[in-house]
């Protein structure tokens, strides 16, 4: 028998599905830390600093209200 000449339109490389897999979750998990970061990752000083800013406007506001 005669080998037909390859055309480049052999099989394709096997892949490991697990590899996109892992990648994929890892990319989440980042993104997810990401998110985290921004939203809880204030200092102790940062939510002090906040929390004196809260009350200062609450009681300025309890000051200026009107007694009608």
């Amino acid at each position: 028998m005669a080998q037909r000449p390859s055309r480049g339109l052999g099989l394709a490389e096997p892949i490991n599905l697990n590899k996109f897999r892992k990648a994929r979750a890892r990319a989440e998990k980042a993104q997810r830390a990401e998110e985290n970061r921004i939203k809880f990752g204030r200092t102790k000083a940062e939510k002090a600093r906040d929390k004196l800013q809260l009350e200062r406007d609450k009681r300025h506001l309890d000051q200026s209200e009107r007694d009608d």
